[in-house]
């Protein structure tokens, strides 16, 4: 009989983790401390869908294969061409085009950038002052960070290329969002057997091998691991649904400070009731900001971005996602510094902060496949089959 792998946290990660695991023939055990499992990839259902972290998945990720090969991927979304409108705050101004020295930035831009210096620095230097701001705050929406300039300029580069620069677009909308993912990896998870205990916290660490998929803050008690930490973001989340109404708009960037509009039910009509239009507006949380003083700025933006949202509201939401936009690498760092994804001893860690490429649910993914195939090995290394 095959020796259990234990999974520690029931997120993307954790999931991720166990489903390969039980793919290999390995028994599993996963202990998920809430009531439900998730994590950052929960949302609040019915009759609006929102988002608590991130919503959207990129294609040109290796792990978006693994999903889609596994058929947890569901049915895409896509917003219709007369609602795909995208905008631009510039200078207290809703525009429709960025400005001039951004699509140069990303038109003309080298493919790499260096990983010691910041990017401000580096971008100003390059390209202006100005312009390296607007840039910085562009990608906001992906770092979460009111001051994206400071981080590793190899590191936001290759965001905004991503993200801007690249000639197919591979950003890809799911129905039903991260959640619905979710709930296909825990069906496909119980459907190879893994043994899901919820509201079952863990305070002491298992005989191995074990793959801890929780927040940093969680495996550094866990494992008794002071160096578990990592640079993340802090913003304020504003959901706001109102009646539709002509020229509202799907996407725009806050390039003042680093906001960012988006529509969840303009591509998802199950999103949001009938006639409706759900929307989400994030903001960087600036250094030593009050949660109050950054939803009073996100509704700013939604005066520029949703006119009329004051007498148009049927349903609103604010919330605070503090240290939860994954991992952000600061000057002279890469991904590869991070907290290592195999801890010895038949322990591994997966989640958004760790040692693994790409961003946010990406890292989740790579890094959890990583910590998978490492408690296979340590099975088979302890004498025990996985079929």
């Amino acid at each position: 009989m095959a020796k259990r792998v234990v999974v520690i946290g029931g997120g993307l990660a954790g999931l991720v983790a166990a489903v390969a695991c039980a793919e290999a023939g390995a028994k599993v055990t996963l202990y998920e401390a809430h009531n439900r499992l998730g994590g950052r990839g929960r949302a609040i259902g019915g009759p609006y869908l929102a988002h608590g972290g991130g919503h959207v998945f990129y294609a040109d990720d290796p792990n978006w294969a693994w999903l889609r090969e596994r058929g947890l991927v569901g049915a895409l979304g896509r917003p219709a061409p007369r609602d795909f409108r995208m905008g631009f705050v510039r200078d207290g101004r809703l525009r429709a085009l960025p400005p001039a020295g951004f699509v140069r930035m990303m038109t003309t831009g080298p493919a790499t950038a260096p990983v010691d210096v910041d990017f401000h620095t580096w971008a100003s230097a390059r390209f202006g002052e100005r312009t390296a701001r607007a840039a910085a705050n562009a990608i906001s929406v992906v770092t979460l960070d009111a001051d994206t300039g400071r981080l590793s300029a190899a590191f936001v580069w290759n965001l905004l290329r991503r993200v801007f620069a690249l000639r197919v677009p591979a950003v890809r909308w799911v129905v039903g969002g991260w959640q619905a993912v979710i709930d296909r990896l825990a069906a496909r998870a119980r459907d190879l057997g893994v043994a899901v205990e919820l509201g079952a916290r863990v305070n002491e660490l298992p005989a191995g091998p074990v793959v801890v998929a929780t927040e940093l803050s969680s495996a550094r008690l866990l494992l008794g691991d002071p160096g578990l930490r990592w640079e993340s973001g802090d913003c304020v989340l504003f959901d706001l649904a109102v009646r539709s109404a002509r020229g509202d708009r799907f996407v725009v960037w806050d390039l003042d400070a680093g906001g960012f509009h988006e529509s969840y039910s303009m591509q998802d009509p199950t999103a949001a009731p009938a006639g409706e239009t759900l929307f989400q507006l994030d903001m960087p949380i600036r250094k030593d900001e009050s949660r109050a003083e950054a939803i009073r700025r996100v509704e700013a933006l939604a005066d520029l971005t949703v006119p009329g949202w004051r007498e148009r509201v049927t349903w609103r939401r604010s919330a605070a996602a503090r240290h939860r936009s994954g991992a952000l690498d600061l000057p002279g760092l890469t991904w590869r510094d991070r907290p290592a994804v195999e801890r010895g001893d038949g322990v591994f860690l997966a989640g958004d902060m760790v040692a693994a490429p790409g961003m946010r649910g990406e890292i989740s993914i790579a890094s959890a496949l990583g910590a998978a195939g490492g408690a296979l090995r340590a099975l088979r290394l302890a004498g025990h089959a996985t079929r």
